[in-house]
């Protein structure tokens, strides 16, 4: 029987996953809800199979697949997030991801992802232009794709309302530091105020 891993800061996601797995015939050996005890399960337990979302307290996804990848631990990785396949898609490829799978598809298409994880195979949505993205709309990609992970990390928290110590509490940063980040994207982003780039970040799908 393979082993498998939740890792997902909402507890009835971690639920409804385990009763996914369970049925799909995997022992669920570990689960929690942050980037931080992620990576110290994963060691612990070596599981064959990680269900890891991106956005959670202390070390995001991305942190963890590049940690768990450092480690050299052979576990099969795949991303579960409710965040857009254009933001994030790409960037848990190059991390080290095998699969990206949005929350917003059928159970149907998670267990073709699972099976086609763990059958080798990488699975990865098909990045298709919107039809009715304009350029304002692919000028605003562009300059997402050229942030860094910490950097899109911090615009997502912002996204969702957090505060500066809100941000700081759950990525273990200063205040300062989150203020300089925030300072950071908006020279990057060509924003005007922090007003605008919240509304830059809530546009393009990032909350």
């Amino acid at each position: 029987m393979s082993t498998a891993m939740i890792v997902d800061d909402h507890p009835l996601i971690r639920l409804s996953l385990r009763l996914l797995l369970q049925r799909e015939r995997y022992e669920v050996v570990a689960e929690c809800g942050d980037g931080v005890e992620a990576v110290q399960l994963a060691r612990q337990h070596r599981p064959n199979l990680i269900l890891l979302d991106i956005g959670m307290p202390r070390l995001d996804g991305l942190g963890v697949i590049s940690r768990v990848r450092q480690l050299g631990l052979p576990c099969k990785i795949l991303v579960l997030t409710a965040h857009t396949a254009e933001s994030y898609s790409v960037r848990c490829m190059t991390a080290g991801a095998n699969g990206f799978f949005s929350k917003t598809d059928s159970l149907v298409e998670l267990q073709r992802a699972l099976r086609a994880v763990m059958s080798g195979f990488i699975h990865f949505p098909v990045l298709a232009a919107r039809p009715a993205q304009g350029e304002a709309s692919n000028s605003e990609r562009a300059l997402i794709e050229k942030l860094s992970n910490r950097e899109l990390s911090i615009l997502q928290h912002l996204a969702r309302g957090y505060s500066n110590k809100e941000i700081g509490e759950r990525l273990l940063l200063s205040n300062k530091t989150v203020s300089t980040y925030k300072m950071r994207l908006i020279d990057k982003l060509h924003m005007k105020s922090l007003i605008t780039l919240a509304e830059f970040a809530k546009r393009n799908d990032l909350a």
